[in-house]
């Protein structure tokens, strides 16, 4: 019974150092073996790491979209914006200065003597006519008889025209004149000349100093 007993401690002992052993095995060949995907990567040396740092202290995050326009440029799309950029207010022309021409006075411009250039000059006045020192009569008739030139008038009248009997010597005679008038004008002495005319009457234009 004894003896059983100390094989199993025995046996129990040999396969915990068998195990120790194993596990030492284990492990000095996980140390030694390189390990995969590590191994691969190249190790940076000092300078390199100083090279990265140098490079890094002026690094600009906006630098990739200062390129973006000029490579869209340069594929031909320009990209809208957002806001346009504001256009300088066009400058207002300064009013002329107007100058008077030579020879001008402006004192005289200001005070009407003389007109502004480009003004339109005021129509002058006509001259009144002076004043006709004539009257005018239309004579339809001189006769000897009374009753002929009462003969005269009285077909004027139903004519429409009021005219009236004169008498005055002429180389010893009494002459009765049928006259029509007076007129203030030549011009419508000569219209009632015409008309007398146009009905048959043959009538002269006469004409008496005022």
């Amino acid at each position: 019974m004894r003896s059983q007993r100390g094989g199993f401690a025995m046996g129990l002992i040999v396969g915990l150092l068998i195990g120790l052993a194993l596990a030492l095995a284990v492990a000095l060949y996980v140390t030694k073996v390189p390990v995969p995907f590590v191994n691969k990567v190249p190790q940076r040396t000092a300078e390199q790491d100083a090279a990265e740092i140098e490079r890094n202290k002026n690094w600009d995050p906006n630098a990739p979209l200062a390129g973006k326009p000029a490579a869209r440029a340069a594929s031909g799309t320009v990209p809208a914006l957002s806001n346009p950029p504001a256009t300088a207010p066009t400058p207002t022309p300064a009013a002329p200065v107007t100058t008077a021409p030579p020879g001008r006075d402006p004192a005289a411009i200001l005070s009407g003597q003389v007109p502004a250039p480009g003004a339109v000059p005021a129509p002058r006045p006509q001259p009144t006519p002076a004043a006709d020192p004539f009257l005018y009569f239309v004579q339809a008739g001189a006769f000897t008889r009374p009753d002929d030139a009462e003969q005269q008038r009285a077909r004027l009248a139903m004519m429409g025209y009021e005219a009236k009997v004169t008498e005055r010597e002429q180389a010893g005679k009494t002459m009765y004149r049928v006259r029509i008038g007076p007129f203030d004008r030549k011009n419508d002495a000569d219209g009632a000349k015409d008309k007398l005319a146009g009905v048959g009457v043959e009538s002269a234009l006469v004409r008496v100093q005022k």
